[in-house]
């Protein structure tokens, strides 16, 4: 691939300016294709953050992903339910949930596989029993299926939407109504990749409820925060943060989405302030009703009572 640097390029950094025109590949990658060698500015092997200058020439040669693998790791689990068919997880904050871009141990996947001797199989060789996920930074209760048919019946679920999904979010300023409904559809940012938004036309369908639990700080004012129980019927990437931000109201630590990196007179909180408290489903082989709650995490506890 052949690209080169305009006017309004002039002093980006060189994986930067890649990373715009391919925003098919991952920042990562295409840092990993330059140190290779496979990114040359004007012909010559440059660092990635080398600057660029208008009308340089930037030839790619891209290179095949190194494929993934699940590795079994002793990595201890927190377990709130299990059954023959299912076990759900108190997922900690920080813990991915399956291998990919830029990570491959410490994941969930590869605690399960050092537990289980086997799990379902129908998410792939990657992502053995994960029938939904949670972002990194979101703590709480997590499903894995333990066969094939779990698995299926589960799927099935999520997808006609008969799994109840109950979060905890504290969010930036004054949330003036008592509850709400967001619906709005869900897309990739165009601009930054790694960002979901709701301001193009094109998007997945998306709603989320909340429920306001408790009111914090000075109405309207800074340093005013609202405790809020959402629901949601759709689980698209990022959702209740995003959804959350488009009013206005950024949940606590996401800074992807527009909250302040720190909180005067708060220690960093480190992750976001969102943890998934609930979930309601029917056992796959009985058919009974399951409905599991994680705690809300001792740090997000005491980081709330400290806003007084």
């Amino acid at each position: 691939m052949q690209l080169s640097a305009g006017p309004s390029d002039a002093g980006k950094r060189l994986d930067q300016l890649v990373h715009e025109r391919l925003p098919q590949f991952s920042r990562s990658r295409i840092q990993d294709w330059i140190k290779q060698g496979r990114v040359r500015l004007n012909g010559e092997a440059q660092r990635p953050s080398q600057a660029v200058r208008a009308g340089d020439a930037i030839d790619v040669e891209p290179a095949e992903a190194p494929p993934l693998h699940a590795v079994p790791e002793p990595i201890p689990l927190a377990i709130l339910y299990e059954d023959a068919d299912v076990v759900a997880i108190d997922k900690p904050a920080g813990m991915v949930v399956h291998a990919g871009a830029g990570v491959r141990s410490g994941t969930l996947v590869n605690a399960l596989l050092h537990r289980y001797e086997t799990l379902s199989g129908v998410g792939g060789a990657t992502r053995p029993g994960i029938v939904h996920r949670l972002d990194r930074f979101t703590s709480g209760v997590l499903l894995v299926a333990k066969n094939d048919a779990a698995h299926q019946s589960l799927a099935a679920q999520f997808a006609a939407r008969k799994v109840e999904k109950l979060y905890l979010a504290l969010v930036h300023g004054t949330v003036k109504a008592d509850s709400g409904r967001i619906d709005r559809p869900i897309a990739r940012d165009p601009v930054r990749r790694t960002r979901m938004t709701v301001r193009v036309r094109e998007g997945r369908s998306a709603w989320t409820e909340y429920h306001v639990l408790r009111r914090l700080g000075p109405a309207g004012r800074a340093g005013a925060f609202t405790l809020l129980e959402a629901r949601i019927g759709t689980g698209r990437t990022h959702q209740i943060r995003v959804h959350l931000a488009s009013i206005g109201h950024p949940v606590v630590g996401d800074t992807l989405y527009g909250a302040p990196a720190n909180v005067e007179g708060r220690p960093p909180l480190g992750r976001y302030f969102l943890h998934a408290r609930r979930i309601r489903f029917r056992q796959p082989s009985t058919g009974e009703e399951v409905a599991l709650e994680s705690p809300l995490p001792a740090e997000l506890e005491e980081w709330m009572m400290g806003l007084g």
